[in-house]
């Protein structure tokens, strides 16, 4: 009997090159799904560069990879940025950072296809000319092998490890420190909330050229009882963590579907996020949200306290793991890959 012949994927990714960024684990995450649920379809190369590829997939805007992707080649583009959604995290003089979006476009318009993780950044795309029926959206998630909720004893273990107060309700924000991610909110909230305790988990990813740069940095090295900035730790000691804390809070600005409230939503704690309509096709109406310092301050307050309001927000985190599992979005990756095959063979 004949073997089947397996698709193959070559992967292109620079993402991981800079230090925590959601593009990176998002990338990881992809790989890895395609390699545990896909071996009897698809055979996957990383970063090979292959002319026999089927499929090239690129996850990252390196100009190596612009060339890559060829008339001839089936190339899909992995979008996790728009221009806009740069203007808070790098800070360039004007003209570099206006040749870099161009550049940025440009690589998005090469691409045969593009797959969003947020269905609200379609219609961008198409004001920046890239026709609607090149673009598909495909959700985020995490592995909930690694992301998983813990038991009390692991949790008070853990507080020891990292010497956390037991008594002490943890807030948790991951993420770039840079201006987009909402740090200055973040430490007025906390300035607001003393007797909780505020975790930062990232650093500057970008060092000198994220944006804001000079003022969050001195802000980070102002001394604040119940304020710590963790900087950048591995990613197989981040669920460390998530499991310590008791609430994770997003007071971003601009988003497409971050990594980290897929990482919170694994291990079980409720999320806090700001009031943006980008969350809308993406997360429960419910969801937990914030538009100011004072609303984000009512609503951590709210849920240290009210133990049933706690819960409501430990379900939500559960209607949002359960939506974006693992098994579902390989079942969403596998027809895709396998329509655009059939797309271009038509």
């Amino acid at each position: 009997m004949e073997e089947k012949r397996k698709i193959r994927i070559d992967m292109l990714s620079h993402a991981t090159s800079a230090p925590a960024q959601g593009v990176g684990s998002a990338y990881l995450e992809q790989t890895r799904l395609m390699q545990d649920f896909g071996k009897e379809d698809f055979e996957i190369d990383i970063n090979k560069k292959t002319k026999s590829a089927d499929i090239v997939h690129v996850h990252s805007i390196n100009p190596d990879f612009y060339c890559k992707m060829g008339k001839k080649t089936l190339s899909v583009c992995y979008v996790h940025f728009l221009p806009e959604t740069l203007a808070g995290s790098i800070k360039l003089p004007r003209p570099i950072f206006s040749l870099f979006c161009r550049y940025v476009l440009a690589f998005y318009r090469r691409a045969k296809e593009i797959v969003v993780v947020n269905p609200s950044f379609i219609d961008p795309l198409v004001r920046y000319g890239i026709e609607k029926d090149r673009i598909a959206y495909i959700p985020n998630f995490v592995d909930e092998r690694t992301f998983h909720a813990i038991t009390p004893e692991e949790k008070y273990a853990l507080r020891q490890k990292y010497e956390i107060p037991q008594d002490k309700f943890v807030v948790l924000a991951v993420g770039q420190v840079q201006t987009r991610k909402g740090v200055l909110d973040f430490l007025k909230v906390a300035e607001e909330n003393p007797d909780i305790l505020f975790l930062w988990l990232g650093g500057f990813s970008f060092k000198a050229i994220t944006d804001g740069y000079s003022e969050l940095k001195k802000e980070m090295e102002r001394k604040r009882e119940n304020v710590r900035f963790l900087g950048i730790v591995d990613r197989d000691r981040m669920p460390e963590y998530y499991g310590l804390s008791d609430l994770f809070f997003l007071p971003s600005h601009n988003e497409l579907f971050p990594m980290s409230l897929l990482e919170a939503c694994s291990v079980g704690i409720p999320y806090l996020i700001r009031d943006l309509e980008l969350y809308s096709p993406i997360l429960p109406k419910e969801s937990f949200k914030g538009k100011d310092v004072l609303s984000f301050s009512n609503t951590i307050r709210l849920l240290s306290t009210d133990r049933e309001k706690y819960q409501e927000g430990v379900d939500l985190s559960r209607q949002v793991r359960e939506k974006y599992s693992r098994q579902n979005v390989y079942r969403i990756w596998k027809s895709y890959y396998l329509g655009l095959l059939e797309k271009y063979r038509k």
